[in-house]
């Protein structure tokens, strides 16, 4: 009998509200960014999205989810959740704060439900790609479900061309 592969907690969260994804494995000993792991699973980079976690000058946590090729607007980024200024959190305070480990973070069954903003440029896909809840692992979902999983909602938040920095 096959061993059985064991769930990261984000499948357990979308299995808990029935909602349909696909796992694409990946061979990671240890963390690889986005680009390395699209690159590896053939996919456009415009379908798979990287997870940010940030903190507000309010002391409250964030989280942005845009394509692993673009670099977040943190005036934007702060704008879209009310927040006078945001910025990202230290690596070392990822599993303290949200559950996952670099690398297999998602917005999908953190510790906290922490108001999360997809980047507007998803709206395009029908379906993108997020870290599965660890290295090794993504979850391919439609867009609408993401947002539902993750109760978020969608803004344009990362730095375009033309863009004063």
């Amino acid at each position: 009998m096959a061993k059985k592969e064991p769930k990261t907690n984000a499948m357990r969260m979308l299995e808990r509200q029935k909602i349909p994804y696909e796992i694409h494995r990946y061979e990671c000993k240890e963390f690889i960014d986005g680009i390395a792991i699209a690159d590896m699973l053939d996919e456009p980079y415009e379908r798979v999205f990287k997870t940010l976690v940030t903190v507000g000058k309010s002391g409250g946590y964030f989280v942005f989810v845009i394509p692993i090729d673009k670099e977040l607007d943190l005036k934007k980024a702060a704008k879209s959740v009310g927040e006078k200024s945001v910025e990202m959190i230290h690596v070392k305070d990822i599993n303290k704060i949200t559950g996952y480990i670099r690398g297999g973070c998602t917005a999908i069954g953190m510790k906290k439900d922490y108001p999360t903003v997809l980047d507007k440029s998803a709206e395009v896909q029908d379906k993108i790609m997020v870290s599965g809840g660890k290295n090794g692992i993504q979850i391919e979902l439609a867009v609408k479900d993401y947002l539902k999983a993750c109760h978020g909602k969608m803004e344009a938040i990362t730095h375009e061309e033309g863009d004063k920095k």
